[in-house]
């Protein structure tokens, strides 16, 4: 055999293989090609199916036989975070509102912006703004903490000047307003002005005669602390939160100023049913929690979940890979063994969650049975009672009887603890298959 016969039998293979490559490229390529749209998922939720449940306590409850009472729902498909939102995820939506008004004050003349073009941050430009530059810190005054405010002559940015500016549409003043198109979109666009940095001082606050101060200067911000639930966050702050994600969804997962990486969808947070129902994992229907009746522990006697087994007892003992060695929260999904049908983490202890729904004792009395919610965005000088909103789930420093998938709990939507926190929902449209 000669070697010339050798050679065009060894490079035929890779001939045919480079000759189909190229032939498919130029299919792919011909004009008039009909393409499916290219459907973007966000990695962090699960799909949750819709279904119907019997939503409420799966005990007796005869001293809150009116408050908690059990009627069968539907509820509608959707998307939900698997795990809380933590520390690294929340400080993306505070580096966003930093740069955007460091972008702001640099180059457009100031913070205070009123058309929307102004609010367009070119990213690229943002990202090399030099902090150390006298004449860039210049610029930012009004964003830096006044010079009284300053330790040891560190010069920063001042977290209250940290604001959000998002406008929503008020659907439910509309619908009640008109009956078609008669008014002005204009009549009930509401715009909010949201300060977004975490409080802090919340583990200082909420315990009396306690030492918690390492968790008041490092939980938020320290990277050990990157994958902990963010606490210290009041109801309309995660509320904020969900609209920036909506809008800036590329930023969010990474891939900022892509817009082929957006998702086409809505985030905003879980109503009561809805959580109840992913909690419940849509085949435990009748469970106390989303592992299961009636155990809080595993045949090995770990806890199923981060909570307060005991009087005075706060330490949650190591799961089974010792990742759970404090008394307060716990990396998200640490507890793999209460993940339930719907791949979520720590529907029960760690952090309360809030939810969407108003608190009030009689509501499951007139709930009606269609993706059920009770839900009021109380104004600043409404009655405290209407400013009340469902957690879910219990947390940390809870007994086990709060962290059962039925129990109601509430806290105002002004107010921010060391124990609450939060996930997104997210809603889309059909896929087409």
């Amino acid at each position: 055999m000669s070697k010339q016969t050798i050679n065009f039998r060894i490079g035929f293979p890779a001939f045919m293989l480079i000759t189909v490559f190229v032939s498919l490229v130029l299919m792919s390529q011909r004009p008039g090609r009909s393409r499916k749209p290219r459907f973007s998922s966000d990695r962090y939720t699960t799909e949750i199916p819709a279904g119907s449940f019997y939503m409420g306590p799966s005990d007796e409850q005869v001293d809150l036989s009116m408050v908690n009472r059990k009627k069968l729902v539907s509820i509608n498909s959707f998307w939900m975070d698997k795990t809380e939102i933590t520390n690294e995820q929340y400080r993306r939506f505070v580096n966003y509102v930093a740069d955007s008004l460091k972008f702001l004050a640099i180059y457009k003349g100031g913070i205070n912006q009123a058309d929307e073009d102004s609010l367009r941050v070119d990213w690229n430009r943002a990202s090399r703004i030099n902090m150390k530059s006298k004449a860039i810190l210049e610029k930012l005054n009004e964003l830096l903490l006044s010079p009284d405010n300053r330790i040891q002559g560190k010069i920063d940015l001042d977290p209250n000047k940290l604001v959000y500016r998002y406008s929503y549409v008020d659907l439910k003043a509309a619908a009640r307003a008109s009956k078609g198109l008669e008014k002005s979109l204009s009549d009930f666009i509401v715009t909010q002005n949201q300060a977004v940095y975490p409080d802090t001082l919340v583990w200082m606050r909420d315990f009396s005669y306690s030492y918690n101060e390492p968790q008041t200067r490092l939980y938020f911000s320290h990277a050990a602390y990157n994958d902990y639930p963010v606490v210290g966050i009041t109801w309309k702050q995660a509320v904020a939160f969900c609209n920036w994600r909506t809008n800036n969804s590329d930023y969010y997962l990474g891939r900022k100023g892509r817009p082929e990486y957006k998702i086409d969808g809505i985030y905003r947070l879980p109503t009561e049913a809805e959580w109840e129902y992913a909690a419940r994992g849509n085949g435990k229907s009748n469970a106390m929690f989303p592992w299961g009746s009636p155990y809080t522990r595993t045949s090995q006697g770990r806890l199923l979940a981060n909570f307060k087994p005991g009087r005075g007892e706060y330490f949650s003992g190591n799961d089974e890979n010792n990742r759970t060695d404090n008394i307060y929260t716990t990396k998200v999904g640490s507890f793999n063994q209460n993940l339930n049908g719907f791949d979520l983490y720590d529907m029960s202890g760690n952090v309360a969650e809030w939810t969407s729904s108003v608190f009030y004792e009689g509501g499951y009395n007139f709930l009606g049975d269609f993706s059920p919610s009770v839900e009021y965005n109380a104004k600043d000088n409404d009655p405290i009672l209407m400013k009340r909103k469902v957690i879910r789930g219990g947390s940390w420093k809870d007994i086990a009887y709060n962290v059962q998938v039925s129990t109601r709990n509430y806290e105002y939507q002004d107010t921010a603890k060391s124990y609450i926190g939060f996930r997104c929902v997210l809603t889309m449209g059909p896929r087409s298959k």
